[in-house]
């Protein structure tokens, strides 16, 4: 089998040639476009994951033979989380490379943060069937780079910390609000405030009512640790 033009520059982003192409096409078919002779993703995703979590421990454990099971906890957390693994996607283009049904085209898959997610984590799957875990871990670090040696700044969860920010200062527990929600059922997209006690409020928007309170979160922690108040 011979990949198509797009999944071959893919594979060259990726430092990995397929020895057997069709787990590349399987991994970048999302359901909508699966089909009779077309299989989708989403077994090698629910594999990738698990790759995924055994390179990033592997790894956390190699940068910090000192730290605890409750510091390092966190940092993987932030490594394997959706939203990294969609980051990574972006940064090969990996949306490029998706195989849509119509409707998902239509409604901007190639940009969803759960679609990005899904198909990194498969691609993981596909080189760890295709090579081994060794070509897989090595692509892998290779593709989250710096994010592991940085992870300690940002395994904080923003939510946590905002309220932790704001409890040593005697202030109530920040409150969120759902200022809108626009779009699809299936691509929601959400405006959400996050204010204290004290006034001091910021928005934040995501496709989901958990990430968009997460950044509005992070941008008002931002704010008040730069103006001191």
């Amino acid at each position: 089998m011979k990949l198509s033009a797009d999944l071959q520059a893919l594979s060259k982003r990726l430092g990995h040639r397929f020895e057997s192409p069709s787990l590349l096409v399987r991994a970048v078919t999302h359901a909508s476009r699966a089909g009779p002779n077309r299989d989708d993703n989403q077994r090698l995703e629910f594999l990738g994951d698990r790759v995924l979590g055994l390179v990033m421990a592997e790894a956390l454990l190699a940068e910090d033979p000192s730290a605890s099971e409750g510091q390092l906890a966190p940092r993987f957390n932030a490594l394997v989380r959706k939203e990294t693994c969609a980051d990574v996607a972006r940064e090969i283009n990996l949306g490029d490379a998706l195989k849509l049904g119509r409707s998902e085209m239509l409604s901007g898959g190639r940009r969803k943060q759960a679609l990005l997610g899904d198909a990194m984590e498969a691609v993981i799957a596909a080189v760890y069937q295709d090579a081994g875990f060794d070509a897989a871990k090595a692509m892998t670090l290779r593709l989250w780079g710096n994010r592991i040696g940085s992870v300690k700044e940002d395994a904080r969860d923003a939510k946590t910390a905002l309220q932790e920010w704001a409890q040593a200062r005697g202030m109530s527990p920040p409150d969120y609000l759902e200022v809108s929600r626009d779009g699809p059922d299936h691509a929601p997209v959400f405006v959400i405030s996050a204010r204290l006690s004290n006034g001091k409020t910021a928005e934040a928007t995501a496709g989901s009512k958990r990430l968009a309170e997460q950044a509005a979160a992070r941008a008002l922690l931002a704010k008040v640790e730069k103006s001191g108040s």
